[in-house]
């Protein structure tokens, strides 16, 4: 009995998770006040919580906040908050738009993707024989870095934008229509790659490649349909916690769907939030709820596991290992920015606002985050690229709103708040406030 109790990890957790909350939530609020995203602050907590601060300055400390066998409950706990939050960037996405996307926003897409996953095939054909763990092949690993570069996060764009005033302008709407696309194709991509890294062979490959297509296509086609009737009903029925359970389970089981079809649990999460049904004030209203509790007591659960993975001391004794964060940071900054700006200037865009959508593109935030712990679950990636590639999304994600302030700093008082400067197909949908609220980032 005594060894028992010894062993029960509760007592641990009931210290660790409300300490990462609290800290998490303090975290946010500092950030914020200096005119940052709150994701910012959460991913610095959990940095500064793993071995690259608490764990080098008081080892103790961390150990008994972290006891080892605290730690798998807290990782499942986070994840099951990070398919919380991946169902409501699905919901929030208004895939329907992504078609009637004018030619500048599609060039700029485009280019957004292109341009990085080029560049990051360069840069990982020269890092494979320095960070490649043993026994990975080049293929899964050239194909990770590649998608890790080519990353945009959408929620965390669209909190920024909104906290500026900025959702409703022409540059906005632009900026949002352009990371919604890559959102949809870095996850697409992502879904390729796990399929590629776990394959035994490139048949297997293949039918896993066919399954996550007939999954995507059954959902849309038959569940889709299916979701908007009883969402019709529930708007005409009294309000109870049926279409909480409901929406909570079928992220749940269409989780489990890519799990075993071998594309990870967080593909078929967004899925069943991109085909649940938008506008029905019950669905809306339990998807409120799911972000209530998910997103400000269990997500910040998944920031912390992320900053004890990652471990800035793995760098600091090989001076090249810093040569190779710098050329990390250079290539993701050029391709996405760069990127962004050239198209978006090639497509009759000014400076100023061609820059000002680099810039946006160019911020990574949470969406960052969850593709490299997939990556380092897959063990394609060792940790000391992990910390170098987290150190890179903390970087490019601050820099973002400093960037827009000196862009957008000689502009005429009120052309910020103009709504008619948006054309038509390319305005953020109603909710994109609420899309930026969906991690708080």
């Amino acid at each position: 009995m005594a060894m028992a109790a010894a062993s029960d990890p509760l007592p641990d957790l009931l210290v660790a998770i409300p300490v990462v909350i609290i800290l998490c939530t303090l975290g946010a609020r500092l950030v914020r006040r200096a005119g940052q995203p709150p994701v910012v602050g959460e991913m610095a907590v959990g940095l500064l919580l793993g071995p690259s601060f608490l764990g080098w300055l008081w080892p103790g400390a961390q150990a008994w906040l972290f006891p080892p066998s605290a730690l798998p409950y807290l990782g499942l706990l986070g994840n099951l908050g990070l398919l919380v939050f991946m169902f409501l960037v699905g919901h929030e996405l208004r895939i329907g738009s992504l078609v009637t996307q004018t030619g500048t926003a599609a060039l700029v897409s485009m280019a957004s993707v292109v341009l990085p996953l080029g560049l990051g095939t360069l840069l990982a054909l020269g890092m494979y024989g320095s960070f490649a763990p043993e026994g990975v092949a080049r293929l899964p690993f050239v194909l990770f870095i590649a998608v890790a570069m080519s990353i945009t996060a959408f929620p965390v764009m669209a909190r920024i934008l909104a906290d500026r005033g900025m959702d409703r302008t022409r540059v906005g709407a632009l900026a949002l229509a352009c990371a919604a696309f890559d959102d949809v194709t870095a996850w697409c991509l992502l879904a390729g790659v796990v399929a590629v890294s776990t394959a035994g062979s490139p048949a297997e490959a293949l039918t896993t490649a066919l399954l996550a297509v007939g999954f995507a296509l059954l959902m849309g086609g038959v569940l889709r349909p299916l979701l908007a009737r009883l969402a019709a009903r529930a708007g005409r029925a009294s309000t109870d916690g049926r279409v909480l359970v409901l929406l909570f389970s079928g992220l749940c089981l269409s989780a489990l769907t890519t799990d075993l079809i071998g594309v990870h649990a967080l593909f078929g999460a967004f899925v069943f939030g991109a085909v649940t049904p938008r506008g029905n004030p019950v669905i809306e209203d339990q998807a409120a709820r799911l972000r209530a509790f998910a997103v400000p007591l269990l997500l910040p659960l998944f920031f912390v596991t992320t900053g004890l993975r990652a471990d800035v001391s793995l760098l600091a004794a090989d001076p090249v290992q810093w040569l190779w964060a710098g050329a990390v940071l250079v290539v993701a900054v050029v391709a996405k920015w760069g990127g962004g700006a050239g198209a978006a200037r090639l497509s009759g865009q000014s400076w100023r606002d061609a820059m000002s959508i680099g810039a946006l593109m160019n911020c990574r935030g949470l969406t960052e985050l969850i593709v490299l712990n997939v990556g380092l679950g897959l063990g394609v990636i060792g940790r000391d690229l992990f910390t170098i590639l987290v150190l890179m999304a903390l970087a490019t994600t601050v820099v973002t709103s400093p960037a827009l302030n000196r862009i957008r700093r000689g502009m005429r008082d009120g052309e910020e708040r103009r709504p008619e400067e948006a054309p038509a197909g390319t305005r953020p949908p109603e909710g994109a406030r609420a899309a930026g609220a969906v991690p708080a980032p």
